[in-house]
């Protein structure tokens, strides 16, 4: 009975499973025998295939948009080549808004908007800007729809890009709204990452949790 007294595993540095003080026969020196060979088994299991990973995101800060967006209503409002046209800057549910009184000012409008996304360190790929449409009064106006998540398209040009590369080892899965990368090594995850950085997808890109 007192060769099976249990021992904390990590104090003594010796597993319970493997090192356990059977010494004689019987059924129950079986049973820990074979316990501690399930145990290596499923240890070894748990350790083989870990690989460095890390996920493709494309996320829009709010706050900064809000911001931008604020600034720029501000500015249009002070500005004297703006007097007099009507023209708005507004943010709504994943879009801005647009308005003027011609097309030229909507133009200038929109260099205003993207003057302050730029002080703001918010990219100009979150902008997907949709058609000039008329309004009331001879006036014009432009929606503005910010761009965020990896839709379907994108997630299958980004794995075709990856793949692409020839890295050996690295692959890539479509989790959701996001791209989870794996590879058996770290210089390789960053090789692709330098290579996602340097491509233009049209979206703005974040690289994520990466893990070793």
């Amino acid at each position: 009975p007192t060769g099976l007294q249990p021992v904390p595993f990590g104090r003594s540095g010796t597993d319970p499973w493997t090192g356990h003080n059977c010494t004689g026969q019987g059924q129950l020196c079986d049973l820990v025998a074979a316990e501690g060979r399930a145990f290596g088994r499923r240890h070894r299991r748990s350790t083989v295939g870990a690989m460095p990973t890390f996920d493709v995101v494309s996320e829009v800060d709010m706050q900064e948009v809000r911001n931008a967006v604020d600034q720029a209503a501000r500015e249009v409002s002070q500005r004297f080549d703006f007097k007099g046209t009507d023209s708005s800057v507004e943010l709504g549910d994943n879009e801005i808004k647009l308005a003027s009184s011609s097309e030229d000012r909507l133009a200038a409008l929109r260099v205003v908007l993207e003057e302050k996304f730029a002080k703001r360190k918010v990219s100009m790929k979150v902008l997907d800007y949709g058609t000039v449409e008329p309004a009331s009064g001879g006036s014009v106006r432009q929606t503005v729809k910010l761009q965020a998540g990896i839709n379907a398209d994108k997630a299958r040009e980004l794995n075709k890009f990856i793949k692409g590369l020839g890295l050996k080892g690295v692959q890539s899965s479509t989790q959701g709204e996001q791209l989870r990368v794996s590879g058996k090594k770290r210089d390789d995850l960053q090789a692709a990452i330098a290579a996602m950085k340097e491509q233009d997808f049209g979206i703005p890109l974040q690289f994520n949790n990466f893990r070793d």
